[in-house]
């Protein structure tokens, strides 16, 4: 005779086991993010604008006190380390801030010493340097993918964190972000690239792969943050679930961690423009060319 379970019993049992099993399921990936409510779109904007606005104070101290900042996005791909790289440079002056996203190296820096081709791109005094992807592909996709011999691998662990300090020392500000993302979230951001015309440059083959190799990833990434995790350049990890929060989050941080002031020159009034001279005459319209209305 089978024992018949309380009321409402079977169905906790019920739940439990679902929520033993998907909490099984993100051991392998990244760890479960909160469910939260979306971001109204007025708001999300207007905290970003917020944000942008000190993003420029920020860089007018930044050029004035002569400081090197050097920031990292790493990450899952379609992580949304790009989008939000876009929102800090949209409002800042590119003569000091820049962004460095190396490609697979030539047959020349492959036998350079690793830091090397890296080394060129970091900020003299006054610039933001920021690494979309950096000296980290060695622990993640070159591990993974088979493109290092475990020799290099093991030599660039041991040299990342003295190579890290000594950026530091030199004076330079670091910050390491590593953007995390579920594998069903990126999976959905996989697929809406694959419909939408404008976004599928951005699925390479390289992306298809890693979606075949999760757990390789999960356990290359772990060993990588235990190893290069140095009190000098800690990791922070943006939960990148929902892309406006992350943006907001890691934009917010990064003023957080960067001592500026207030450096913003005071609104200027310029002068009357001086009238062109009599002399001067316009060249016919009709030896332009010009661009067709088309709008």
């Amino acid at each position: 005779m089978e024992l018949q379970q309380p009321n409402g019993t079977s169905g906790l049992l019920e739940k439990e086991a679902k929520k033993k099993k998907k909490h099984e399921i993100h051991l392998h990936g990244e760890s479960e993010q909160p469910k939260l409510k979306k971001l109204d779109k007025k708001g999300y904007e207007e905290e970003l604008i917020n944000l942008q606005t000190e993003l420029v104070k920020m860089q007018y101290w930044i050029k004035h006190t002569d400081y090197r900042l050097v920031i990292l996005f790493e990450g899952r791909d379609a992580a949304g380390k790009g989008g939000t790289i876009k929102r800090i440079v949209e409002p800042l002056n590119p003569r000091g801030c820049r962004v460095v996203a190396l490609g697979t190296p030539s047959d020349r820096e492959k036998t350079q010493w690793y830091f090397q081709r890296y080394v060129e791109h970091l900020p003299a005094a006054g610039e933001i340097v920021i690494f979309d992807r950096s000296w980290y592909n060695r622990a993640g996709v070159e591990r993974v993918m088979g493109f290092c011999t475990d020799e290099q691998y093991n030599e660039f662990m041991h040299s990342c964190p003295e190579f890290e300090r000594m950026l530091v020392r030199s004076g330079i500000m670091l910050l390491k972000y590593w953007f995390s993302v579920s594998d069903e979230e990126q999976e959905r951001r996989f697929q809406s690239r694959t419909i939408d015309p404008a976004r599928r440059w951005k699925l390479s083959p390289m992306d298809l792969e890693s979606r075949d190799r999760w757990v390789e990833y999960s356990k290359a990434k772990d060993k990588m943050l235990t190893h290069t995790n140095i009190p000098e350049a800690p990791w922070f990890t943006v939960e990148a679930n929902d892309k406006k929060r992350a943006r907001l989050n890691c934009l917010s941080h990064l003023l957080s961690k960067v001592p500026y002031t207030d450096m913003t020159p005071e609104p200027m009034e310029l002068p009357p423009r001086r009238d062109a001279p009599h002399d001067y005459v316009r060249p016919p319209r009709n030896e332009q060319f010009f661009v067709p209305s088309v709008y």
